[in-house]
């Protein structure tokens, strides 16, 4: 709390010391959000079970019970907001602003702490193109985002990240064209040796995004490529010796998304041809393909998920919600070598699906919300062949939740 305080005196300081500047201004925002939940079983989660991911695979003890099958449940408000938008002054022809934006969300082994979602400066000139420079959503985010309680916002069906970029948009008649280069820092890429950001990083080139958006009146339909290339490793530790190596796994990704409201009814759905965006919250990863004999030097090759979901939400003060998420997994092109030797999120499911109820009263300033979600997840083991998961079984998980919302 003592962080957050210095936070805000600092901000209104510098704020006020140009706040006599006819072109600058700026303006805090945010909300306190407290969120209940219950589980009938363990689950793969963050934040504590309050960014819901997928029920957990069994796990027989000595006797054969299962110890993911108990249940929990919790209540926080950790993931209080505080943001400040800033607005000028132009630079030349441009406009310019800018944001910044924190929660508690972040994590340590002691406890949770302030932690940085958003911090971009943005350019904006009159004939419609936009240039972002620093950390805010993932293109794949995109405006098309379902409207549930949970605050993992529809993953892993739905990307979720936020990342370092420069983002360049240009707008005309409805159609808006997105070019963005991403880098990783939060939300990384699954590999060798976990999350890290090094993959990305050792590769060199960061990921690339190309998206088209149209939208007129109340619906807006668009599609979006995105290109990723991985360095898993730079060094080889094979037979006794280390030996400098070049491996690369690089891999493309697909999506479409729509949306349309009529009065009191919103519809909003998109499919992903997912390949390796761990960094994304969604199932993936990448395997091994060979290996080189001499020196350990190993090929790659990348598991594909497809992945949509379905967000229907009618009313305004009074809404009822419902969310359907289902993903498959497509496998690889490739045979792979060993099953330990894959790396990812989710490998071993082979589909699962999510549907989720919800009804909140919402106004301006706050809202309140109840929720159930059943999610079930066919475990299964890795053909090498394919990729693909074979001999499944089903594991579901039944979740209630609540939250309520004040935002200022």
């Amino acid at each position: 709390m003592r962080k957050i305080l210095v936070f805000i005196y600092c901000a209104v300081t510098v704020c006020s010391a140009h706040s006599q500047k006819k072109t600058f201004d700026y303006s805090f925002y945010g909300f306190l959000r407290g969120d209940l939940y219950y589980n009938t079983r363990n689950n793969v989660e963050v934040v504590d079970g309050l960014f819901y991911l997928y029920p957990a695979d069994v796990s027989p003890d000595a006797d054969g019970k299962d110890l993911n099958a108990m249940s929990n449940g919790s209540f926080y408000t950790f993931t209080t907001r505080l943001g400040m938008d800033m607005k000028g002054p132009d630079v030349g022809a441009a406009k310019t602003s800018a944001k910044i934006e924190t929660d508690f969300g972040g994590t340590t082994n002691l406890n949770f702490v302030l932690r940085l979602r958003q911090a971009y400066l943005k350019f904006d000139w009159q004939k419609g193109s936009s240039l972002i420079l620093g950390q805010t959503w993932h293109p794949l985010f995109g405006e098309v985002v379902p409207d549930v309680l949970n605050l993992a916002t529809g993953a892993p069906f739905q990307p979720f990240n936020r990342s370092p970029q420069i983002n360049y948009q240009y707008r005309k008649n409805g159609l808006k064209i997105t070019a963005s280069a991403v880098y990783q820092l939060i939300y990384t890429s699954q590999g060798i040796d976990g999350k890290s950001e090094k993959y990305l990083k050792d590769g060199v080139l960061p990921e690339f995004y190309l998206g088209a958006d149209y939208r007129k009146g109340s619906a807006v339909i668009g599609a979006g490529i995105d290109f990723i290339s991985l360095k898993p490793r730079t060094a080889s530790s094979y037979s006794g010796n280390i030996y400098r190596v070049d491996e690369r796994i690089s891999s493309f990704s697909y999506e479409l998304h729509a949306g349309y409201s009529v009065e009191n009814l919103r519809i909003s759905g998109k499919t992903v041809l997912a390949s390796n965006l761990t960094h994304a919250t969604m199932f993936g990863g990448f395997g091994v393909t060979g290996i080189d004999k001499r020196t350990g030097e190993q090929e790659y090759t990348p598991f594909r998920n497809s992945t949509s979901w379905l967000n229907l939400v009618y009313g305004k003060t009074y809404q009822a919600g419902v969310f359907a998420g289902y993903t498959k997994n497509l496998g690889t092109r490739k045979e792979l070598v060993d099953p330990t030797k894959i790396y990812g999120m989710g490998l071993n499911i082979d589909q699962f699906v999510n549907l989720s109820f919800y009804l909140r009263y919402a106004l301006p300033h706050w809202n309140v919300g109840l929720g159930y979600t059943m999610a079930t997840a066919g475990y299964g083991n890795t053909d090498l062949s394919t990729g693909k998961c074979v001999d499944t079984h089903d594991v579901t998980n039944h979740r209630i939740e609540s939250l309520f919302t004040y935002y200022f």
